[in-house]
C-alpha cells in the first residue's frame, strides 16, 4: 500500500489538515447518523459478537430489559475511528482512544459525534500529536464520551504512517 508522503492531499484526493490546523479549542464538523436495526446487526457481525441482545429484539427486550437491540462496543468504537479519520483525512493515525459507554444506542436514534481538540503538541521524535475530546449523543441523550491522542502531519512532507517501532510512541 502507497502511503503519501509528500502529497498536500491524501489518496482520496481530499486534504488531510497537519498539526497546525489543530489547535486547541478547534471544534471537529459533527457527524450524524440514523440508526437501524442492520446498523448494529451488521456491526455485531463484523466483531463476530454473537450475543443477542445486538440481535434478538425479544431477547433484548425480555430477557435483558432494554427498549431493543443496541450497538456493541467494537461497532461505536469503529464510528468513533471514522468521527477522527473523517476530520484528519488519511494521514492522520490513532494512536490512543478509550471511551466510556454511559447509555445505549438503538435503532431509531439519531447519533451525532460532536469533539474539540483538547491540545496539541511535538513529542521528542518529531512526531505531532493532537488530543481529542470527543461525545456521541441521541437528542439530549449523553451515550458516549471519548479522548483520543492522533498523529498528525507536523507539515506536508511528514507522514504519521511511516513512523516505525522508537519513532512511533502512542
Amino acid at each position: 500500500m502507497n502511503l503519501p508522503t509528500s502529497a498536500s492531499t491524501d489518496q482520496t484526493g481530499t486534504a488531510g489538515i497537519t498539526l497546525d490546523q489543530a489547535v486547541a479549542g478547534t471544534v471537529l464538523p459533527p457527524l450524524s447518523y440514523d440508526v437501524s436495526a442492520t446498523t448494529v446487526v451488521l456491526g455485531a457481525l463484523a466483531s463476530r459478537d454473537w450475543r443477542p441482545m445486538h440481535h434478538d429484539y425479544k431477547f433484548a427486550t425480555e430477557r435483558n430489559g432494554t427498549p431493543d437491540i443496541f450497538l456493541n462496543t467494537p461497532n461505536l468504537a469503529a464510528w468513533f475511528e471514522r468521527f477522527i479519520t473523517d476530520w484528519t483525512g488519511s494521514r492522520g493515525r490513532i494512536g490512543r482512544m478509550t471511551f466510556r459507554m454511559r447509555d445505549s444506542v438503538f435503532p431509531g436514534d439519531h447519533m451525532v459525534f460532536t469533539g474539540n481538540v483538547s491540545g496539541s503538541e511535538i513529542d521528542e521524535t518529531g512526531c505531532g500529536w493532537a488530543s481529542l475530546d470527543i461525545s456521541v449523543s441521541v437528542g439530549d441523550r449523553l451515550c458516549c464520551n471519548c479522548t483520543a491522542r492522533v498523529a498528525l502531519p507536523t507539515d506536508k512532507n511528514d507522514n504519521p504512517w511511516a513512523r516505525k517501532s522508537d519513532d512511533w510512541k502512542p
